[in-house]
């Protein structure tokens, strides 16, 4: 159902119900008193008149498997209207309380209250649910919201974790370099230290063999 229809829908059902509380008020006073309440009354009838138009606008604009049914409760409505219309002439009329004992009299007018009363129950009960179904929304909007809050701060922390990834990788990427620089030093000190081994070797080999000539010199002469 569109929303702008349920909400156009709830303000009716809530002028109704009050139209229908100041007409039995208005049934028990005289005077200014009476005048009042019935300008107030009439006010009421000409904002349900509104709403009741702003419906059927609406609905007319919807799609036709949608449409049916709303204005079959549009009919309801216009029909609930006409009987506070009915009312409000009948309460405004001179001598309305006479009148009121002598309409009662009659059967038809009887079930017409009657069933003006059930549509008002119904209407009620309508207004009831809509609340009820606003609420759930206002509660799954609020559960979207926190929903998202905790969407974004995941999204947060999930940023912070690549960006320390990333530093990581690039302090990995330079040990990496400095482990590459430190292999060549040591190979480079490794070469050198085996250059050395054998110019030492060569100097042990000639000192020795210097040795054994110095000797075979002495020995001999």
């Amino acid at each position: 159902m569109s929303e702008v229809f349920e909400g156009y829908e709830r303000q009716y059902c809530e002028v109704s119900a009050s139209l229908s509380r100041k007409c039995t008020t208005a049934s028990a006073l005289d005077g200014e008193k009476k005048k009042q309440k019935l300008s107030e009354i009439q006010s009421g009838v000409e904002e349900a008149e509104s709403l009741i138009r702003k419906m059927d606008l609406e609905a007319r604009s919807l799609q036709p498997s949608v449409k049916a049914g709303l204005l079959a409760k549009l009919r309801e409505y216009k029909s609930d209207l006409n009987n506070l219309k009915s009312e409000l002439k009948r309460i405004s009329a001179p001598n309305a309380r006479q009148a009121t004992r002598e309409e009662l009299l009659e059967s038809g007018l009887a079930d017409t209250l009657a069933a003006s009363t059930d549509q008002r129950g119904r209407l009620m009960m309508t207004t009831e649910r809509l609340n009820q179904s606003n609420d759930k929304i206002k509660e799954s909007r609020r559960t979207i919201l926190e929903t998202e809050e905790l969407g974004v701060s995941i999204l947060q922390d999930l940023h912070q974790q690549r960006q320390s990834l990333l530093h990581a990788h690039s302090t990995l990427h330079g040990v990496d370099d400095n482990i590459g620089k430190s292999k060549k030093i040591l190979a480079a000190m490794s070469k050198r230290m085996d250059r050395n081994k054998w110019i030492i070797g060569g100097i042990i080999a000639a000192l020795v063999l210097a040795i054994l000539l110095i000797l075979y010199f002495k020995l001999t002469y």
